[in-house]
Parts: C-alpha cells; structure tokens; sequence
C-alpha cells in the first residue's frame, strides 16, 4: 500500500475517508466508463462508478459487486478500510482491465445499455480481462466458475495476490527507512525548453524523491537537449511522486529553474506488484497512468511488460514555466532482480 492509501488510513469519519479518497485524480471519473463525477461505489472492488454503470453493477448481485453511494448510505469500517486499501480506479483497474483485447474498447458514458452491461460482465463477472492467476476457477481444470459458484468475492482474491507479492519482496533498510524496490528513470530528451540565457539554456533535470536528489549532466546552450541517462531511485515502502525539476546551470550565479512536474508512481508499483516476475509473461500492456488536468501528461502513459521488464513511457508537460516538454522511461525493479 502506497503512502496515498496510507494517510487516508488515519482515524476519522468513514465517508470523509472515502470522500477523500475520491478527490484523488484517478477516482474523479467513473471507473468503467469515465463518466465525470462519480457518486457510487463497489465496496467490495474498490472502484469509483457513475449512475448509469451504478444500475449494471447492482443488477450482478451482491457476491459480485456490493454497490453503495458515497453521501447516502452507511458505510462499515470495513468497506471504507477496503477501498482505501485498494486504492481506487487506478489500482483496481490495473488488475481488472489487465487483458482487455485488442479490438475491444472501454466504454464511453455516452454507450447504449447492452455496451455497458457487456463489459462490466466480461470485467468483474466473467473475469475476462483479469490476470489468469488471479481468475476464479472451478475444479474442472482451465474452467471459469460462474457466478452461481463463486465461494469468495473477486476483491478478496486480488488483495491477497496483491498483500502475497508485496510481502514477497525482499525489503533492505536504510537508517530507519525500509525500501521496497528500485526505479530507474532515463532521461531521454528535452523539447522547446524554456531560454534563461541570452539565447538559450544549459539544462540539467533533477529528481527527487524522499531524502534523495540525483540529476543528470549538463548540455550546454540547448534548447532540445538529449541525455538518454539513467538515474537509478530507492523506493521506499511510504512513497510519493518523485519530484522533477529542469534548472539551468550558471557558472556565477544561482542556477534558474526551467519548469517542474510531479511523476505518480503508484500505477507503475501497483500493476509490478500485482504481476510478480514480469519475465513469467510476454510483451503486454498490464496498466496505465491517465491524464488528466491534474497531472503533467500530455498522454495517457502506459504500463507494459517489454522482454520481461515492467516499463513505463511517460511524456510531460513542465509545469510553472513558459515552454518544454520532456520524455523519459521509468522502470521498476523490485529488490530480488
């Protein structure tokens, strides 16, 4: 469970908890059809939804997705601790869209009833995009259980995969801080970076995160530099976004800043985790981080498995300054590879 889950962990009212929970980006649009503004919930899934896929999810029964509203109904300690600890649409949907095939399509919100009832059943009832270790199977070998003979919720087994891989990692302390893995970034290129000199800059891109700083080298009067430099992060087990910024370097005076962005990387950590050792899979998309107003994305970032890695391009937008955009990779490497 990431530190965005943790603090909202703190004793207090349940719905201010779960309302809390649903400020967050990700959970700003319904989880199944991005509808804006949802009000509904799966308490049992973990997920964020709107009205109109509030109506499907209920019509699935209970033992598959118990719907509740935000600001009208009662919520247990216990509903409000599961979803928090699931984390929203973002976690939950990279285990549950993990496998959605090509010529398929999320629905809009804008769908016919048919559309939407037909991928929340392939999702959560059917369990068609699921990873296959995580799937409800019945006791004839490579058969799926039907609803009727579903024992135990789908969220119960996703949160124990997930609980079994995270605490399968080895975890190495530091002084008093426990890390849970490693992330290396490579600063790929810069473009349309902002001039702090006469005519141009000489930027250098640093990263932060926790008590760490590390930062690239510096390429002299330009605009469009490219770095291709690896930076390697310790994760710890209470993480946030990792802090970028671009300055430009000055020899007698303090160097001027050239833009700043936050990286989330909570999808790229949440999906890692819920696959275990990538190099059990082929090449395939496993999650993804949205864009959204709240983020420096200029597109939605994806998550894939490429020749055993967990990999994440992500092209930014920097943000507080008049132009650039940089694109990097990021990596994740949990602490036994």
């Amino acid at each position: 469970m990431s530190n965005y889950s943790a603090g909202l962990g703190k004793p207090g009212s349940g719905k201010r908890r779960i309302r809390d929970l649903l400020n967050q980006p990700d959970n700003r649009v319904c989880a199944d059809c991005s509808a804006p503004d949802p009000k509904w919930a799966s308490a049992n899934i973990g997920v964020f939804i709107c009205l109109k896929c509030c109506g499907v999810h209920r019509s699935l029964g209970t033992h598959i997705s118990k719907v509740l509203s935000v600001t009208l109904d009662d919520w247990s300690d216990e509903e409000v601790d599961s979803m928090i600890e699931i984390g929203g649409n973002a976690s939950a949907n990279s285990i549950y869209e993990a496998f959605v095939p090509e010529g398929s399509s999320k629905p809009g919100p804008d769908v016919s009833h048919d559309q939407r009832m037909r991928f929340i059943r392939s999702k959560y009832e059917l369990q068609e995009f699921l990873k296959p270790s995580l799937r409800i199977t019945s006791g004839k070998a490579g058969s799926t259980k039907k609803p009727s003979f579903l024992k135990s919720n789908l969220s119960t087994k996703f949160m124990d995969s997930f609980r079994t891989n995270s605490s399968s990692k080895k975890i190495f302390e530091e002084g008093m801080v426990e890390f849970i893995g490693l992330l290396k970034v490579t600063v790929k290129k810069g473009t349309n970076l902002a001039i702090r000199d006469m005519m141009s800059s000489d930027p250098y891109v640093v990263l932060n995160l926790g008590k760490q700083k590390l930062q690239t080298t510096v390429v002299n009067s330009n605009l469009n530099p490219v770095w291709n430099q690896e930076l390697m992060l310790s994760v710890p087990e209470s993480y946030g976004p990792v802090k970028l910024e671009v300055y430009d370097y000055d020899t007698f005076s303090a160097d001027d800043i050239m833009g700043e962005a936050e990286l989330d990387i909570q999808p790229l950590i949440t999906s890692a985790m819920a696959f275990g050792d990538p190099e059990m899979f082929g090449d395939m998309q496993i999650g993804k981080w949205l864009k959204s107003h709240d983020n420096p994305l200029i597109d939605d970032s994806i998550i894939n498995i490429v020749d055993g890695k967990v990999k994440q391009e992500v092209q930014i937008k920097l943000q507080n300054v008049e132009s650039g955009e940089l694109e990097l990779e990021m990596e994740w490497l949990p602490l036994d590879q």
